[in-house]
């Protein structure tokens, strides 16, 4: 959306135009926003468009968007439009002689939300509302009497637009609400659609191979999933022919099944990804299809988009790509601890022998791609945070999940496979990465100055981050260093247009493996399948408002990402609200005007905002916390000592 509106600013034809944002123009029309000259469509120079950030004192600022730089204007309370912050606006300037520059809303083209979070709350007598993000009271369109009969810290779904309750959540007390609060807050939902549901039980439970003649027999070949032991969707399968030094990349062919505009379509166009949850998942697809037609289970036919992928034994260097549609029948499901196991030849099952016969062998090769592969991409350490849930969903216990072997096994042939289906692809859908700005590498070199780590600024950024990498491991903060370099650079997303990818040092690359739980992969095989049929008109069809699509599931990833943030971060406070006046280990993380400290040991990963301003960044310290709000999910905390500390632990 924000690049149409920049597109508009500066001007656009009407062929440009995406066919579902029509609507805007017919509605900016109708405010004499734009203009139309010789067929080009452009926003009047005395509007802007922007993004909305509103103080404590409800006083508006407009971040314009464009590429000249414009100070925030300035929005009374008045003028708002009941737009509140991160809503997309259009705004029309306000003129005078004196004072900052002022503008007043004067359409919402997208709301950040369109519903907010909000729980109930007592105050001298009266039944209020308090937004769970902001702190702030908000609005609610329910009578007093009708709001006292809920009990103390009702939580309650609103519509932005009209203040209405579309959903009681639960009570902001009970532990198992946070899910839905996470996923209220994102616009997220669960359930599914009667006809999605009724659509997906229509295929049935089972795949009769003789139902289709056309596609490649390969259920005789021996191919296995690996995935977490918590995995109940298989996106992916793999076999390697050592003797042809064949790889094939076999992958649940959900398009077969999700066809375009259908109600299945239209929800998991909507939802754009899965959202993993410790104890549970939100999947993109109904589970008849996600956990079960769809997913690629062991001793079970299944539909698969296959790549077959030949290298030249010697060099390893890619000699041949086929892609087909084909059967496959999964011979295993290992986890990854099994393969770690087999790899490290300490253990496996008389029966595996056949598969373990090509796994050890593809171990060494995707061990030789990896370093053929990090000449020119990087190899970033960043461990995730897995947390353990009791019956109750309050938080247990945290750990890191660390890269294993069987990890990068699996992900050197599934980047093979993403590499292969790019090349297929002038325009489209790309998983892209733009190098960082010399502004942010300039500040990172600053950075770890300060942590006794000097490299000079060089052109070549890849021997310059090694460099920094390498000097790091001897100082034996990799780990946090690396987390420094990754903030440094922006953010991958979905692109029409190939622009390469730095961080993997792809000239081209995109996201062909997990159709299951991406609407980008889905997307992506949509277009492969009609590029192999040489379907031209299909083709067309679906390249039509690609540079849109790419730019909402772009977006609808990040969304997907704050929900798991948001999830944890609940119930982080939740433990640390058991926890006041507790000490625990912690390292800084962020030294801004509010510094943050991690907690380490049992409970690994809680953010916790110090009272003290002077820290250094990764300095250890103990922590006592002093308060934690659920609502907000923001825990404040003490430093009680700055030294490697005698005092114990509290878990």
């Amino acid at each position: 959306m924000i690049d149409f509106l920049y597109r508009l600013t500066k001007g656009i034809e009407k062929k440009d135009i995406p066919k579902d944002l029509y609507y805007l123009i017919n509605d900016f029309s109708k405010l004499n926003a734009i203009k139309i000259e010789r067929g080009i469509y452009k926003l009047r120079s005395n509007y802007r468009f922007g993004t909305m950030d509103i103080s404590m004192s409800k006083t508006g600022f407009l971040e314009v968007i464009s590429e000249k730089k414009f100070k925030d204007l300035l929005i009374e309370e008045r003028d708002l439009l009941n737009s509140t912050k991160g809503d997309l606006v259009l705004a029309k300037r306000i003129y005078s002689n004196f004072g900052r520059a002022k503008a007043k809303v004067i359409y919402i083209v997208k709301k950040k939300n369109n519903y907010q979070v909000v729980f109930t709350k007592k105050i001298n007598g009266k039944i209020i509302a308090i937004d769970i993000k902001t702190g702030l009271q908000s609005t609610i369109a329910a009578s007093a009497k009708s709001l006292k009969q809920l009990p103390p810290r009702t939580v309650l779904k609103i519509d932005s637009q009209t203040s209405s309750i579309v959903d009681v959540l639960g009570v902001l007390d009970d532990s198992r609400v946070d899910e839905k609060i996470s996923l209220a807050l994102y616009d997220k939902r669960e359930d599914f659609s009667k006809k999605s549901e009724l659509e997906a039980k229509s295929f049935g439970n089972f795949v009769d191979k003789k139902m289709y003649p056309n596609r490649l027999d390969l259920t005789h070949l021996p191919f296995c999933t690996i995935d977490p032991i918590t995995a109940k969707d298989f996106d992916d399968a793999i076999y390697y022919d050592v003797k042809n030094s064949i790889l094939y990349v076999a992958i649940a062919d959900v398009s077969e099944y999700v066809f375009y505009q259908s109600s299945i379509d239209k929800d998991a166009k909507q939802r754009g990804f899965s959202i993993y949850f410790p104890h549970k998942s939100i999947p993109m697809l109904p589970r008849a299809l996600s956990e079960n037609l769809c997913s690629l289970k062991p001793n079970e036919d299944r539909l698969a988009f296959t790549f077959k992928i030949t290298l030249d034994p010697k060099t390893l260097k890619v000699v041949n790509e086929e892609l087909f549609e084909s059967i496959i029948n999964s011979k295993r499901r290992f986890d990854y601890d099994e393969v770690d196991k087999i790899l490290s030849l300490k253990e496996y099952c008389k029966d595996d022998k056949e598969i373990v016969d090509f796994l050890l062998p593809l171990n060494k090769i995707a061990k030789r791609i990896r370093q053929q592969r990090l000449q020119k991409g990087y190899d970033f350490h960043s461990s995730d945070i897995r947390a353990l849930l009791d019956n109750e969903q309050n938080l247990l216990k945290t750990f890191k999940e660390v890269e294993t072997p069987s990890h990068s096994l699996i992900e050197e042939c599934m980047l093979l496979a993403n590499k292969a289906a790019a090349k297929m692809l002038d325009y489209g859908i790309f998983r892209v990465h733009e190098p960082p700005s010399y502004d942010e590498i300039a500040k990172l070199l600053e950075q770890i100055a300060k942590l006794g780590i000097f490299v000079k600024f060089r052109a070549d950024l890849h021997s310059m981050i090694n460099e920094i990498q390498q000097k790091a491991r001897e100082l034996d903060i990799l780990e946090e260093i690396d987390m420094l370099i990754i903030r440094a650079q922006k953010q991958a997303r979905y692109s029409a247009k190939n622009i390469g990818h730095f961080g993997l040092g792809f000239e081209k690359y995109t996201h062909f493996t997990s159709p299951i739980r991406r609407y980008s992969d889905l997307t992506l095989h949509r277009l492969l399948k009609s590029i192999i049929k040489k379907d031209k008109k299909l083709k067309e069809f679906l390249l039509k408002d690609i540079e849109s699509l790419c730019e909402k599931i772009s977006e609808l990833q990040r969304q997907s990402d704050k929900v798991a943030y948001d999830f944890m971060d609940r119930k982080y406070a939740r433990w640390a609200k058991k926890s006041v006046d507790k000490i625990f280990k912690a390292v800084v993380t962020s030294t801004k005007a509010m510094p943050i400290a991690t907690t380490c040991g049992d409970i690994e990963g809680a953010r916790i905002h110090l009272l003290k301003d002077s820290v250094e960044f990764l300095e250890k310290i103990d922590v006592k916390i002093l308060e934690s709000d659920i609502a907000t999910t923001k825990i404040i905390g003490d430093i009680v000592n700055r030294e490697e500390s005698s005092v114990q632990t509290s878990t």
